[in-house]
C-alpha cells in the first residue's frame, strides 16, 4: 500500500477549504487515495471518491449551493423530521444550517474511533430554531473514512430539554448510479412499505428484488441492518450497513417529477437512487439527559460479491 495505518497520520488527512460561495468544507483522505468532502452548510457529505477517483454519490448539475437551500445529492441530514408535516421545511432544518466543527466532541467507542480520516461537527438549537420547533438539543456528527475506503456516518443526538421531545431522521443519501434501469435493490424482499405515492398506505414487498421502471417514493419499515445496491452496468454493489436506523426510504423522482424541480436536471433520474437508513414509523423519543446514536456506514464490492454472503455479515459497523 505504500503506507501502514500505524505511521499515517489521519489528523494530517483532514483539510480544511473553502467552495466557492466561501463556506468552509472538509477533505478527508486515506493513504489509498479514498477522499470525502463535508461542508459545514448542512454538515453535508458532498461527495465520496474512490481509490481511482470516481465519484461515488450523485450531485445534481442544477444543485444551488448557497445557504440556505441544501444541496440536491450527496447526504444531506433530514432533522427533526423526514417528510412535510406542521410548521418545519421539508425534511427539518439540519441540512439547511451552518455547522460548526467540534473541536471537544465527547468520547466515542473505541471502534468507532480508531484508524480513520474523521472530521466531528456540531449543531446546536438556536432562538430562531425554537421558534418553530421548541426543543433544545446537541446534534453531533463524526465523518470519517476506514482504511478499506468506507464512509462512515454517526449521528448522536441529545436532549439538553427539559422535557421529552420526539423526531424523525434520514441519511438522504443520493448514490450516484450507471443507468437507473438496471439496478437492484436487495434486502427489502417480504418488507412491509409505506407509498408516499398513495398516501402513505401500507402494502407488503412482493419482488426477489427491488427494481426500477417509474417514480418510487417508499418507507420500507423495520429492515435489516445490511441493504444491497447492485449496479449491473458498472460492476459494483454499493453495501449499506445501519444501526439505529430501522427504516430505509427509497425514491427516484423518474421523469415527470425531475422536470418539476428546479435544482435538478430533467433526465438526472436516470444517474441516481436515493437509499436512506432513516427512523420514520415510529420516531425517536429522547428524555431529558438522554442521547441517540444512528450509525451509517457505505462501501463499495465488486458485484461478483454475492448478495447471499452479505447477508451473513450483519455485524457492527
Amino acid at each position: 500500500m505504500g503506507h501502514s495505518a500505524a505511521v499515517w497520520d489521519y489528523r494530517a488527512a483532514t483539510e480544511i477549504t473553502k467552495d466557492w460561495n466561501g463556506i468552509d468544507q472538509i477533505m478527508l483522505r486515506t493513504p489509498q487515495g479514498v477522499s470525502a468532502r463535508v461542508s459545514l452548510h448542512g454538515a453535508q457529505v458532498t461527495s465520496w471518491r474512490n481509490e481511482q477517483g470516481e465519484e461515488l454519490l450523485f450531485t445534481s448539475s442544477k444543485a444551488i449551493f448557497k445557504a440556505p437551500k441544501a444541496i440536491r445529492g450527496g447526504i444531506p441530514l433530514c432533522f427533526p423530521q423526514f417528510g412535510n408535516c406542521g410548521s418545519l421545511e421539508l425534511h427539518g432544518f439540519a441540512k439547511n444550517k451552518m455547522w460548526a466543527i467540534d473541536d471537544n466532541p465527547p468520547p466515542l467507542p473505541a471502534n468507532d474511533s480508531c484508524g480513520k480520516s474523521f472530521v466531528d461537527l456540531l449543531l446546536k438549537s438556536s432562538e430562531e430554531d425554537m421558534k418553530g420547533w421548541p426543543h433544545s438539543f446537541e446534534f453531533r456528527l463524526r465523518v470519517s473514512l476506514t482504511t478499506d475506503g468506507a464512509l462512515n456516518l454517526i449521528s448522536r443526538i441529545r436532549n439538553i430539554n427539559g422535557k421529552p421531545f420526539s423526531f424523525s431522521f434520514a441519511y438522504h443519501t443520493y448514490l450516484l448510479v450507471s443507468d437507473i434501469s438496471e439496478i437492484r435493490i436487495e434486502g427489502l424482499e417480504t418488507l412491509d412499505y409505506l407509498d408516499n405515492l398513495c398516501q402513505k398506505e401500507r402494502f407488503t414487498e412482493q419482488g426477489d428484488a427491488l427494481t426500477f421502471e417509474s417514480e418510487v417514493d417508499r418507507v420500507y419499515v423495520s429492515s435489516p441492518n445490511v441493504i444491497a445496491v447492485l449496479d449491473h452496468e458498472r460492476k459494483r454493489t454499493y453495501v449499506i450497513r445501519k444501526e439505529g436506523l430501522p427504516d430505509v426510504a427509497v425514491w427516484n423522482p423518474w421523469e415527470k417529477k425531475s422536470k418539476s424541480m428546479t435544482d435538478f436536471g430533467d433526465d438526472e433520474y436516470k444517474q441516481m437512487l436515493c437509499v436512506n437508513g432513516a427512523v420514520i414509523e415510529k420516531p425517536v423519543n429522547l428524555k431529558p439527559g438522554e442521547e441517540w446514536t444512528g450509525r451509517l456506514q457505505l462501501s463499495v464490492v465488486p458485484s461478483s460479491f454475492c448478495s447471499e454472503r452479505l447477508g451473513l455479515d450483519r455485524g457492527d459497523l
